[in-house]
Protein backbone atom coordinates (compact mmCIF):
# COMPACT_ATOMS: atom_id res chain seq x y z
CA UNK A 1 0.00 0.00 0.00
CA UNK A 2 1.60 3.64 -1.43
CA UNK A 3 1.57 6.09 1.39
CA UNK A 4 -1.08 7.94 -0.41
CA UNK A 5 -3.35 5.22 0.19
CA UNK A 6 -2.78 5.44 3.49
CA UNK A 7 -3.33 9.19 4.11
CA UNK A 8 -6.74 8.69 2.21
CA UNK A 9 -7.21 5.30 4.26
CA UNK A 10 -7.00 7.70 7.42
CA UNK A 11 -8.85 11.08 6.17
CA UNK A 12 -11.88 8.73 5.25
CA UNK A 13 -11.71 6.59 8.72
CA UNK A 14 -11.81 10.18 10.33
CA UNK A 15 -14.65 11.57 8.52
CA UNK A 16 -16.94 8.52 8.55
CA UNK A 17 -15.95 8.37 11.80
CA UNK A 18 -17.52 12.45 12.11
CA UNK A 19 -20.68 10.59 10.21
CA UNK A 20 -21.42 7.56 12.33
CA UNK A 21 -21.60 10.20 15.58
CA UNK A 22 -23.95 12.34 13.67
CA UNK A 23 -26.46 9.14 12.41
CA UNK A 24 -25.69 8.21 16.12
CA UNK A 25 -27.90 10.90 16.88
CA UNK A 26 -30.40 10.98 14.36
CA UNK A 27 -30.89 7.04 15.04
CA UNK A 28 -30.04 6.32 18.64
CA UNK A 29 -31.06 3.09 19.59
CA UNK A 30 -33.18 1.34 21.27
CA UNK A 31 -36.37 3.17 20.11
CA UNK A 32 -39.16 0.89 20.27
CA UNK A 33 -42.29 2.86 19.40
CA UNK A 34 -44.04 2.25 16.56
CA UNK A 35 -43.27 -0.96 16.47
CA UNK A 36 -39.48 -0.94 16.14
CA UNK A 37 -39.35 0.58 13.09
CA UNK A 38 -36.55 2.69 13.75
CA UNK A 39 -34.56 0.17 15.29
CA UNK A 40 -34.83 -1.32 11.37
CA UNK A 41 -33.94 1.49 10.12
CA UNK A 42 -31.00 1.37 12.40
CA UNK A 43 -29.95 -2.01 11.56
CA UNK A 44 -29.68 -0.89 7.67
CA UNK A 45 -27.87 2.07 8.80
CA UNK A 46 -24.97 0.24 11.10
CA UNK A 47 -22.20 -0.78 9.89
CA UNK A 48 -21.56 1.56 7.55
CA UNK A 49 -18.88 0.82 5.58
CA UNK A 50 -16.70 3.84 4.37
CA UNK A 51 -19.83 5.82 4.13
CA UNK A 52 -18.71 6.91 0.68
CA UNK A 53 -21.41 9.70 -0.20
CA UNK A 54 -21.16 11.59 2.89
CA UNK A 55 -17.24 11.82 2.76
CA UNK A 56 -17.96 13.12 -0.77
CA UNK A 57 -20.17 15.93 0.73
CA UNK A 58 -17.65 16.51 3.36
CA UNK A 59 -14.48 16.76 1.01
CA UNK A 60 -16.25 19.12 -1.32
CA UNK A 61 -16.95 21.24 1.92
CA UNK A 62 -13.25 21.33 2.95
CA UNK A 63 -11.83 21.92 -0.63
CA UNK A 64 -13.66 24.89 -0.41
CA UNK A 65 -12.20 25.74 3.12
CA UNK A 66 -15.17 24.71 5.28
CA UNK A 67 -15.52 22.59 8.29
CA UNK A 68 -17.51 19.13 8.13
CA UNK A 69 -20.08 20.18 10.75
CA UNK A 70 -21.50 22.77 8.05
CA UNK A 71 -22.73 20.26 5.86
CA UNK A 72 -23.52 17.24 8.16
CA UNK A 73 -27.02 17.22 7.88
CA UNK A 74 -26.83 17.03 4.16
CA UNK A 75 -23.90 14.52 4.10
CA UNK A 76 -25.89 11.86 6.83
CA UNK A 77 -29.21 12.72 4.39
CA UNK A 78 -27.37 11.57 1.19
CA UNK A 79 -26.50 8.04 3.39
CA UNK A 80 -29.84 7.56 4.74
CA UNK A 81 -31.12 8.02 1.04
CA UNK A 82 -28.65 5.37 0.26
CA UNK A 83 -29.28 3.41 3.13
CA UNK A 84 -32.89 2.73 1.59
CA UNK A 85 -31.63 1.84 -1.76
CA UNK A 86 -30.09 -0.85 -0.21
CA UNK A 87 -32.94 -2.33 2.07
CA UNK A 88 -34.79 -1.88 -0.94
CA UNK A 89 -32.39 -3.72 -3.53
CA UNK A 90 -31.50 -7.21 -1.23
CA UNK A 91 -35.79 -7.66 -1.09
CA UNK A 92 -37.23 -10.76 -2.94
CA UNK A 93 -38.26 -9.02 -5.60
CA UNK A 94 -35.36 -7.07 -6.47
CA UNK A 95 -31.64 -8.69 -6.17
CA UNK A 96 -33.18 -10.91 -3.72
CA UNK A 97 -29.75 -10.90 -1.18
CA UNK A 98 -30.10 -12.54 2.15
CA UNK A 99 -26.89 -10.98 3.17
CA UNK A 100 -25.28 -7.06 3.83
CA UNK A 101 -22.24 -6.25 5.11
CA UNK A 102 -21.23 -9.90 6.47
CA UNK A 103 -25.16 -9.85 8.43
CA UNK A 104 -28.41 -10.84 7.52
CA UNK A 105 -30.08 -8.49 5.25
CA UNK A 106 -32.96 -6.67 6.48
CA UNK A 107 -35.89 -8.32 5.46
CA UNK A 108 -34.11 -11.64 6.21
CA UNK A 109 -33.74 -10.11 9.96
CA UNK A 110 -37.21 -8.69 9.98
CA UNK A 111 -39.43 -10.02 7.18
CA UNK A 112 -40.23 -8.07 4.37
CA UNK A 113 -42.87 -5.83 5.31
CA UNK A 114 -40.93 -4.78 7.73
CA UNK A 115 -37.76 -4.41 5.87
CA UNK A 116 -39.79 -2.06 3.13
CA UNK A 117 -41.37 0.26 5.81
CA UNK A 118 -37.81 0.58 7.26
CA UNK A 119 -36.37 1.82 4.14
CA UNK A 120 -39.29 4.19 3.88
CA UNK A 121 -38.36 5.33 6.39
CA UNK A 122 -34.79 6.21 6.33
CA UNK A 123 -35.60 8.08 2.89
CA UNK A 124 -38.80 10.25 4.09
CA UNK A 125 -36.24 10.48 7.23
CA UNK A 126 -33.61 11.91 5.26
CA UNK A 127 -35.57 14.71 3.85
CA UNK A 128 -35.99 15.98 7.21
CA UNK A 129 -32.57 16.20 7.97
CA UNK A 130 -31.50 17.67 5.17
CA UNK A 131 -33.80 20.36 5.80
CA UNK A 132 -31.66 20.88 8.81
CA UNK A 133 -28.64 22.46 7.37
CA UNK A 134 -30.76 25.90 7.47
CA UNK A 135 -30.45 26.19 11.26
CA UNK A 136 -26.71 25.42 10.54
CA UNK A 137 -24.56 28.74 11.75
CA UNK A 138 -23.32 30.22 8.86
CA UNK A 139 -25.32 28.25 5.87
CA UNK A 140 -27.72 30.62 3.71
CA UNK A 141 -31.06 28.76 4.11
CA UNK A 142 -31.72 29.42 0.79
CA UNK A 143 -28.49 27.00 -0.32
CA UNK A 144 -30.22 24.25 2.21
CA UNK A 145 -33.83 24.29 0.67
CA UNK A 146 -31.45 24.00 -2.66
CA UNK A 147 -29.87 20.58 -1.32
CA UNK A 148 -33.06 19.10 -0.44
CA UNK A 149 -33.82 19.78 -4.02
CA UNK A 150 -30.83 18.02 -5.04
CA UNK A 151 -31.46 15.55 -2.42
CA UNK A 152 -35.04 14.95 -4.25
CA UNK A 153 -33.59 15.44 -7.99
CA UNK A 154 -30.78 12.63 -7.11
CA UNK A 155 -33.33 10.21 -5.16
CA UNK A 156 -36.25 10.75 -7.60
CA UNK A 157 -37.58 9.48 -10.56
CA UNK A 158 -34.65 11.34 -12.56
CA UNK A 159 -32.20 9.90 -10.33
CA UNK A 160 -31.47 6.96 -8.76
CA UNK A 161 -34.96 4.72 -8.61
CA UNK A 162 -35.40 6.05 -12.37
CA UNK A 163 -32.03 4.46 -12.68
CA UNK A 164 -33.27 1.40 -11.13
CA UNK A 165 -36.27 1.37 -13.35
CA UNK A 166 -33.82 1.22 -16.35
CA UNK A 167 -32.05 -1.31 -15.04
CA UNK A 168 -34.70 -4.00 -14.28
CA UNK A 169 -36.04 -3.41 -17.91
CA UNK A 170 -32.65 -3.91 -19.02
CA UNK A 171 -32.01 -7.12 -17.50
CA UNK A 172 -34.35 -8.47 -19.16
CA UNK A 173 -32.87 -7.67 -22.71
CA UNK A 174 -30.43 -9.84 -24.21
CA UNK A 175 -28.32 -7.11 -25.30
CA UNK A 176 -28.12 -3.28 -24.08
CA UNK A 177 -26.83 -0.34 -26.05
CA UNK A 178 -24.00 1.05 -25.07
CA UNK A 179 -25.70 4.62 -24.87
CA UNK A 180 -28.67 2.74 -22.39
CA UNK A 181 -25.91 1.46 -20.24
CA UNK A 182 -24.42 4.64 -19.72
CA UNK A 183 -28.21 6.55 -18.98
CA UNK A 184 -28.69 3.19 -16.45
CA UNK A 185 -25.73 4.25 -14.35
CA UNK A 186 -25.26 7.77 -14.55
CA UNK A 187 -29.04 7.83 -12.94
CA UNK A 188 -28.88 4.50 -10.59
CA UNK A 189 -25.02 5.19 -9.22
CA UNK A 190 -24.21 8.69 -10.59
CA UNK A 191 -26.95 10.90 -9.58
CA UNK A 192 -26.24 9.83 -5.93
CA UNK A 193 -22.83 10.65 -5.91
CA UNK A 194 -22.65 14.07 -8.04
CA UNK A 195 -25.60 15.58 -5.42
CA UNK A 196 -23.44 14.26 -2.60
CA UNK A 197 -20.37 16.79 -4.23
CA UNK A 198 -22.78 19.64 -5.35
CA UNK A 199 -24.48 19.68 -1.57
CA UNK A 200 -21.21 20.64 -0.04
CA UNK A 201 -20.50 22.89 -2.71
CA UNK A 202 -23.75 24.66 -2.52
CA UNK A 203 -23.51 24.62 1.00
CA UNK A 204 -20.64 26.40 1.33
CA UNK A 205 -21.06 28.69 -0.49
CA UNK A 206 -19.64 27.78 -3.71
CA UNK A 207 -18.75 30.18 -6.60
CA UNK A 208 -20.79 29.35 -10.01
CA UNK A 209 -17.16 28.28 -11.56
CA UNK A 210 -16.59 25.96 -8.92
CA UNK A 211 -19.59 24.55 -8.46
CA UNK A 212 -19.62 23.74 -12.58
CA UNK A 213 -15.96 22.63 -11.83
CA UNK A 214 -16.86 19.99 -8.97
CA UNK A 215 -19.90 18.87 -10.83
CA UNK A 216 -17.77 17.67 -13.74
CA UNK A 217 -15.90 16.28 -11.37
CA UNK A 218 -18.51 14.39 -9.59
CA UNK A 219 -19.93 13.25 -12.74
CA UNK A 220 -16.44 11.58 -13.58
CA UNK A 221 -15.90 9.87 -10.66
CA UNK A 222 -19.50 8.39 -10.59
CA UNK A 223 -18.39 6.97 -13.99
CA UNK A 224 -14.84 5.84 -12.38
CA UNK A 225 -17.14 3.88 -9.51
CA UNK A 226 -19.50 2.19 -11.86
CA UNK A 227 -16.86 0.77 -14.70
CA UNK A 228 -14.10 -0.51 -11.63
CA UNK A 229 -17.54 -2.00 -10.18
CA UNK A 230 -18.15 -3.72 -12.89
CA UNK A 231 -14.70 -4.60 -13.35
CA UNK A 232 -14.49 -6.18 -10.65
CA UNK A 233 -17.66 -8.17 -10.72
CA UNK A 234 -17.15 -9.38 -14.04
CA UNK A 235 -15.62 -12.28 -13.49
CA UNK A 236 -18.51 -13.35 -11.02
CA UNK A 237 -21.45 -11.70 -12.59
CA UNK A 238 -21.34 -11.22 -15.94
CA UNK A 239 -24.54 -8.58 -16.16
CA UNK A 240 -25.93 -7.38 -19.51
CA UNK A 241 -25.94 -3.87 -18.08
CA UNK A 242 -22.24 -3.63 -17.29
CA UNK A 243 -19.48 -1.46 -19.12
CA UNK A 244 -17.94 -4.55 -19.57
CA UNK A 245 -20.61 -5.97 -21.55
CA UNK A 246 -21.16 -3.44 -23.76
CA UNK A 247 -17.72 -2.12 -24.20
CA UNK A 248 -15.35 -4.78 -23.81
CA UNK A 249 -12.86 -4.95 -20.18
CA UNK A 250 -9.91 -3.32 -22.28
CA UNK A 251 -12.08 -0.20 -23.30
CA UNK A 252 -13.64 -0.10 -19.89
CA UNK A 253 -10.51 0.16 -18.56
CA UNK A 254 -9.56 2.95 -20.44
CA UNK A 255 -12.54 5.06 -20.25
CA UNK A 256 -12.24 4.55 -17.02
CA UNK A 257 -8.86 5.89 -16.88
CA UNK A 258 -10.06 9.13 -18.79
CA UNK A 259 -12.54 9.73 -16.68
CA UNK A 260 -10.01 9.51 -13.53
CA UNK A 261 -7.67 12.31 -15.99
CA UNK A 262 -10.29 14.26 -16.69
CA UNK A 263 -11.98 14.44 -12.80
CA UNK A 264 -7.73 15.80 -11.91
CA UNK A 265 -7.65 18.33 -14.32
CA UNK A 266 -11.33 19.87 -13.40
CA UNK A 267 -9.78 20.14 -10.20
CA UNK A 268 -6.85 22.32 -10.91
CA UNK A 269 -7.87 25.60 -9.32
CA UNK A 270 -8.25 24.19 -6.27
CA UNK A 271 -5.80 23.90 -3.94
CA UNK A 272 -4.40 21.41 -1.43
CA UNK A 273 -7.24 21.45 0.33
CA UNK A 274 -8.81 19.19 -2.16
CA UNK A 275 -6.54 16.81 -2.79
CA UNK A 276 -8.83 14.17 -0.85
CA UNK A 277 -10.95 14.74 -3.78
CA UNK A 278 -8.30 13.87 -6.57
CA UNK A 279 -7.00 10.71 -4.28
CA UNK A 280 -10.75 9.48 -4.13
CA UNK A 281 -10.86 9.27 -8.18
CA UNK A 282 -7.21 7.72 -8.09
CA UNK A 283 -8.05 5.17 -5.39
CA UNK A 284 -10.70 4.25 -6.94
CA UNK A 285 -8.97 3.43 -10.02
CA UNK A 286 -6.59 0.61 -7.99
CA UNK A 287 -9.14 -0.54 -5.87
CA UNK A 288 -9.35 -4.47 -5.94
CA UNK A 289 -12.93 -4.57 -3.99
Amino acid sequence: MSEATLQLDTWIRERAALVDEALERLLPADLKAFGGVADMMRYAMFPGGKRFRPVLTIAAAEALGHDPRRVMPAACAFEMVHGFSLVHDDLPCMDDDAERRGKPSCHVRFGEAEALLAGDGLVIEAFRVAAQNASVPGVDPRNALRVVEELAAASGWEGMVGGQMLDIQGMREERVAADRVVAIHRAKTGALIRGSVRAGAILCDATPAQLEALTGYAERLGLVFQITDDLLDWGEEQESVSYPAVYGVEESRRLAQQATDESQRLLASFGVAAEPLRELARYLMRRDR
